[in-house]
């Protein structure tokens, strides 16, 4: 079975800050589906603009598995969906510091990166990756069904039931 997949290019942005702590702060701050192959450099680009440089990266697939369909749902279901990059810290010394490694759009995936101590950032999902999206929740996302739960009731198996004829 082909596993549905788009290539994207992921922007990071350098924000100078008056700050004693940091010079700088380095965030994911878009994400955007490539129309054609060509466009897969592995060199980043960069730019400056008012203090602040943006480097765009090229060359990440957002591929799509049944078994993450719960959390494609959470993610087109909320106010604001979006597509959650994450980030790692580059080992060769120049900028930017962080480099992207991973783009996914469900909830639960990013949830585990974030649980296994990964930085991730959180930005506005393009609206054409929306809708690319749509279809294959609506195929594969099927909620799990209402369990009837019971309540904690310590007399229910009569382990507590006092007995009429002895009193206790």
């Amino acid at each position: 079975m082909l596993v549905p997949r788009v290539m994207v290019a992921v922007t990071l942005a350098r924000t100078p800050l008056a700050s004693r702590w940091a010079s700088e702060r380095w965030d994911a701050v878009a994400v955007e589906p490539l129309a054609d192959s060509a466009a897969l450099d592995e060199v980043p680009a960069a730019s400056s603009s008012d203090g602040g440089s943006r480097w765009r990266y090229a060359a990440f697939a957002v591929e799509l598995h049944r078994s993450e369909a719960e959390g494609y749902h959470l993610n087109i279901t909320a106010p604001l969906p979006k597509a959650f990059v994450m980030l790692r810290a580059a080992e060769d010394g120049r900028d930017p510091p962080l480099r992207p490694k991973l783009v996914t759009v469900s909830y639960n995936e990013a949830a585990r990166m974030l649980d296994g101590g990964e930085q991730v950032d959180a930005v506005p999902l393009p609206p054409a990756m929306l809708e690319w999206l749509r279809p294959f929740v609506a195929l594969h996302y099927k909620p799990e069904p209402k369990k009837k739960m019971r309540r904690n009731d310590p007399f229910a198996d009569g382990a507590f039931r006092r007995d009429p004829g002895t009193g206790h």
